[in-house]
């Protein structure tokens, strides 16, 4: 069933995003792709040279809600929500949100929730890191950029964010698995990127002043202070990436508890996160829960331009009772509680054991607002949902081919090998095509298999009632490098 295509009038899998990177005069030519601003001026230098994305519902959802005062839920992606996939749009991003954001930050009071940011547990964060300093302007940040590609949307309860420059040479893509409810992850989409914006500006411009010089190039201590500068930031990165999360954390579940007397299903609302962010040669990631970052690598030796074996290397980590290390650690920390885990699940609940959000796992007076059997009953010791994140950076080589993101739902079908697989083949017999479509459409297929279905019939299933045949799914795909077939592979639908 693998590699069958899927006609795009039989079902809804018609819309994805792409930014195409084919400068140098070898790209495809302007125009040449349906759908995608061919941008023939932008430089081939940068860490990567394509992305495209596709997504597919299969949770029913209801409108906005009024989280955050009604600050999120009136304007959170109002122009982008689509039940059915995501749309490109060129836009530079507003500062409304940030200019809350950092008055919170500054100040220890938000607008946006009114409560105090959480302290997150450094581990080896450098000294400038913590010092006091004035907000510099958004010009000071390799983050900040005249001009940037913005692309986000929905499918169901995933929502997703893909931002890049090409001028500064970045690149940040984010999928927030929502569950049990979409306003968690309408909470990342509307501050977690601006939130990680506005401490970057800190981190690059504290960073600048400690770039030692070098007047000679035998200056072997000048190279050795450099290395430190350059892994120094790679943990600043790292830091901050960490730090945002925990404020948008606190922020939501403050939110939750002022507005839980009259919505009490937002106490077990909650969310996966997957960021990445893709900077010169260092690729870093940060994950709560299942979705994946799975990265395709051509094995050490091999030509990438011959017949070399490609091999999947999983960047992030699966939080899910399934992991023997996330039990061990959740059964540790829990030693009075005879069953954190019940039917496979965090009491009862959860498969996963990190997420965002989820709040009557994390606080009793939250449970309590909860009634009958939605109730959890002895939560001895919470939290019992872990908010701290896995971050890892990984330096891009030559052998790296390309990068796929995806929800847990693509993993539900699809290994990682598979994944890997059904990409490269695609690109290398497809230059013009749109592989994370692609992926969506596979899954299509190896889902109605599994239900005895044909590909028509289970996509004319609506969702809430195809949520029993697959989950929401959101797949990115990010061809790396400017010496990776980009002719082939830097076009997407």
């Amino acid at each position: 069933m693998l590699g069958e295509d899927i006609n795009d009038s039989e079902g809804e899998i018609k819309v994805s995003f792409g930014y195409q990177c084919n400068g140098g005069g070898d790209g495809i030519p302007s125009g040449a792709v349906k759908g995608v601003e061919s941008r023939s001026d932008i430089p081939r230098n940068g860490s990567f040279s394509c992305l495209s994305g596709a997504a597919l519902s299969a949770n029913a959802t209801l409108a906005n809600t009024n989280i955050c005062n009604g600050l999120i839920g009136s304007d959170i992606l109002p122009s982008l929500d689509s039940p059915n996939s995501f749309r490109r749009v060129l836009s530079s991003p507003s500062l409304s949100r940030l200019d809350i954001l950092s008055s919170s930050l500054q100040s220890s009071m938000s607008n946006l929730s009114c409560s105090p940011p959480s302290p997150v547990g450094s581990y080896e964060t450098d000294s400038y890191m913590l010092k006091t300093m004035s907000v510099p302007t958004r010009s000071d940040s390799f983050l900040n950029a005249v001009e940037v590609q913005v692309a986000g949307g929905a499918a169901g309860e995933d929502r997703v964010q893909a931002v890049c420059s090409k001028e500064n040479e970045w690149l940040f893509c984010a999928i927030y698995d929502g569950f049990n409810g979409r306003d968690a992850a309408d909470f990342l989409a509307g501050t977690l990127y601006e939130t990680i914006m506005f401490n970057f500006n800190l981190l690059d411009s504290e960073s600048k002043q400690y770039v030692p010089s070098i007047d000679s190039a035998s200056d072997e201590s000048s190279y050795s202070e450099m290395e430190v500068s350059s892994r120094s930031f790679r943990n600043g990165v790292l830091d901050i990436l960490h730090r945002a999360l925990s404020q948008a954390e606190n922020d939501f579940l403050y939110m939750v508890e002022q507005e839980m007397e009259d919505r009490p299903d937002l106490v077990s609302v909650g969310s996966c996160v997957l960021v990445m962010l893709l900077h010169g040669n260092n690729l870093y990631t940060l994950n709560l829960g299942d979705s994946r970052a799975v990265l395709a690598t051509f094995d050490e030796g091999n030509d990438m331009d011959q017949s070399g074996r490609l091999k999947a290397i999983q960047l992030t980590d699966s939080h899910t009772v399934d992991n023997e290390l996330e039990r061990t650690r959740l059964l540790s920390e829990h030693p009075d509680d005879s069953m954190p885990v019940i039917a496979g699940k965090v009491k009862g609940k959860l498969k996963v054991t990190r997420a965002f959000g989820v709040g009557y796992l994390k606080k009793k007076k939250l449970n309590d607002a909860l009634m009958g059997i939605l109730r959890v009953r002895n939560l001895i010791s919470p939290p019992y949902i872990s908010t701290e994140p896995s971050l890892n950076v990984h330096e891009i080589s030559k052998s790296d081919h390309f990068v796929i993101i995806g929800s847990d739902g693509l993993f539900d079908f699809l290994s990682n090998e598979e994944a890997v697989k059904l990409v490269h083949s695609y690109i290398s017999s497809n230059p013009s095509g749109d592989p994370a479509k692609f992926l969506v459409e596979q899954l299509v297929i190896k889902a109605a298999h599994s239900a005895g279905f044909s590909k028509g019939e289970l996509l004319n299933i609506p969702a809430g009632r195809r949520r029993k045949y697959h989950d929401d799914v959101t797949v990115i795909v990010i061809i790396l490098g400017t010496n990776h077939r980009t002719s082939k592979a830097s076009t997407c639908i």
